[in-house]
C-alpha cells in the first residue's frame, strides 16, 4: 500500500485466503497532506484482520490513526516500548500538523487529533517478543524479534503452516550505545521482506563506531578550546537518546571537558519514556536514566510554555530534528549560530538530499545557506564535520544477512533506486537461486 518504493509511508498488505494483515503504516516525510499517507484504496474498510507495528518512527506509524479509522475493530499489535513511544510521536504530529495548516495553508491537516487518539489505543495490544502468539480469527501465527534499531523496534516473522515470511523493519546488526545488536532469525524464512536504506554507500574499511565517538570527542575539544558552542541535529526519537549517552561515556572517559548539555522539548518527553522501560527492555545500560544520571545535561526549567533556546560559549545542543528540517529546534537554531566560525556541527545520521541538514553538511565555507523560506539566508562560517553513527544496518551487513537466510524470495523495500540496484546486483552473484523482487506499487506478489 506504500505509494513509492522509496523510503517514506511504509505499509504492506498480506493477503492469505480470507485473512488480511498489514506491516506498519507510515507517512512520507517529503509529503505533505494526504499525499503523504500510503494507499489504502486495496484494502476494503473492516477488511483487515490484524495490524502489525515495527516499530515508532514516523515513517512507519504516522498513517496509523487514519488506517486505524478506516479499520476501527482491528487490533494492532506490538511491543509496550513501541506502543508507549508511537502514542508521543502521534500527538506531537497533531501538534506539527495543525502549526502547517496555520502556516502553510494545508487545508486537511490536522488528519487525526488528540481526542482520537486516545481512542484508538483501545484496539492496540502488546506483545513480548520472541514470543508466538495468533493473530486473531486466522491461521497465521506472528513473533516479534528485537530489530536493534531504536527502543522497542522489532522484525516480524509471519508463519501460515509450514511457510513463513520474515519483515525486518529497519534494523541494525551492531550494539549502539543503548540499542543492543539486531536478535534475528537466520533459518527457516521463505520470504524475507527487508530494508535497503543503506544501499548506496560502502563504509571505509578503516571504519570502528569507536573511532568515530573519538572523533567527535576531538571535534568537541577543539570547539570548547575556541569558545565555540557545538550543535547536532538529532532526531527526537532515538538518537537524542544516544547522542545523550554517548556524550556522558566520553565525559565520564576523560574524553571531553565539562560542557552542558540542553536537548528539545519533544526530546525530553521520548526521553522520559526510554527512562520509564531503563530496567524493562532489551538495552545496554540496564536501569541508567538519562534524565537523572546524564552528568552533564541541563535539566528543563517547568512550565508549558516552549522557550527559545540561545546559544552560550561551550555548551552542546542536541536538538531536533537531525535533518534541520524548517520551522524545527535545530533549523531555528542554526539561522543564529552558523555564521560564527567559533562554532561547530555535528552530523550523526542520515540527511535527505533536499533538507537544509544536507545543504549545511555539502556546503562550503563562506557559501550562503538558505534555512527556510522566511528566512533569510546566512553565511556557513562554523566548521562542519560528519560521522557515521547510523542505526540503519550497512549494506553489507544487511546482505550477508540475506545470505545467511537464502529465502526463497526477497523482496527489496525501504530504499531508494540507488540502493536496490546494488542489492540486485550482489544477490544476483552471491544467492542465484532466489526470485528477487522489488514490489511495485498495487503489485500483487504470490509469496509461496
Amino acid at each position: 500500500m506504500t505509494r513509492r518504493r522509496e523510503i517514506g509511508a511504509n505499509s504492506y498488505l498480506l493477503e492469505a485466503g480470507n485473512s488480511r494483515v498489514v506491516l506498519d503504516s507510515g507517512m512520507h516525510p517529503k509529503a505533505a497532506g494526504f499525499d503523504a499517507l500510503p494507499d489504502f484504496g486495496p484494502l476494503p474498510h473492516k477488511s483487515a484482520n490484524a495490524i502489525l507495528i515495527t516499530h515508532a518512527h514516523h515513517d512507519h506509524i504516522g498513517s496509523l490513526p487514519v488506517l486505524q479509522r478506516r479499520q476501527s475493530e482491528t487490533p494492532v499489535l506490538m511491543t509496550e516500548v513501541t506502543g508507549e513511544l508511537s502514542s508521543a510521536m502521534l500527538h506531537n504530529s497533531v501538534n506539527v500538523m495543525t502549526k502547517q495548516r496555520e502556516e502553510e495553508s494545508i487545508t486537511e491537516y490536522p488528519l487525526f487529533t488528540h481526542r482520537e487518539l486516545d481512542q484508538i489505543r483501545a484496539n492496540w495490544i502488546y506483545r513480548d517478543i520472541e514470543r508466538p502468539f495468533t493473530l486473531p480469527d486466522t491461521d497465521l501465527e506472528a513473533t516479534m524479534f528485537d530489530a536493534g534499531h531504536i527502543l522497542g523496534s522489532t522484525g516480524i516473522l509471519i508463519r501460515e503452516g509450514s511457510n513463513t515470511l520474515f519483515y525486518t523493519g529497519d534494523v541494525n546488526f551492531e550494539p549502539q550505545t543503548i540499542c543492543r545488536a539486531a536478535d534475528f532469525p537466520a533459518s527457516g524464512i521463505d520470504v524475507l521482506m527487508i530494508e535497503t536504506t543503506r544501499g548506496e554507500h560502502a563504509r571505509p574499511e578503516e571504519y570502528s563506531r569507536k573511532g568515530e565517538k573519538e572523533r567527535l570527542a576531538a571535534l568537541i575539544r577543539d570547539t570548547h578550546e575556541a569558545n565555540g558552542a557545538l550543535l547536532i541535529p538529532v532526531f527526537a526519537l532515538g538518537k537524542t537518546q544516544e547522542v545523550m549517552l554517548m556524550l556522558h561515556e566520553l565525559h565520564q572517559e576523560g574524553l571531553i571537558p565539562e560542557m552542558p548539555l540542553y536537548i528539545g522539548g519533544l526530546s525530553t518527553k521520548i526521553t522520559v519514556l526510554y527512562d520509564h522501560y531503563a530496567s524493562r527492555s532489551r538495552r545496554n545500560y540496564p536501569g541508567f536514566r538519562l534524565l537523572e544520571d546524564t552528568d552533564i545535561l541541563v535539566p528543563r526549567k517547568g512550565g508549558r510554555k516552549r522557550q527559545e533556546i540561545v546559544s552560550s560559549p561551550r555548551t552542546l545542543y542536541a536538538l531536533s530534528s537531525g535533518m534541520m528540517t524548517e520551522h524545527t529546534a535545530s533549523n531555528q537554531f542554526a539561522w543564529k549560530f552558523l555564521d560564527n566560525p567559533r562554532n561547530s556541527v555535528a552530523f550523526v545520521g542520515y540527511t535527505d538530499p533536499e533538507s537544509p541538514g544536507y545543504k549545511i553538511r555539502t556546503a562550503k565555507n563562506g557559501d550562503m545557506i538558505k534555512l527556510a523560506r522566511d528566512l533569510p539566508a546566512v553565511p556557513l562560517r562554523a566548521r562542519v564535520e560528519s560521522f557515521d553513527l547510523s542505526a540503519h544496518a550497512t549494506r553489507e551487513q544487511i546482505a550477508d544477512y540475506a545470505e545467511k537466510v537464502r529465502p526463497k524470495k526477497m523482496l527489496l523495500v525501504h530504499g531508494e533506486e540507488a540502493s536496490q540496484q546494488w542489492f540486485m546486483r550482489r544477490f544476483a552473484e552471491t544467492i542465484p537461486d532466489t526470485e528477487i523482487i522489488r514490489p511495485d506499487v498495487h503489485q500483487p506478489i504470490d509469496l509461496w
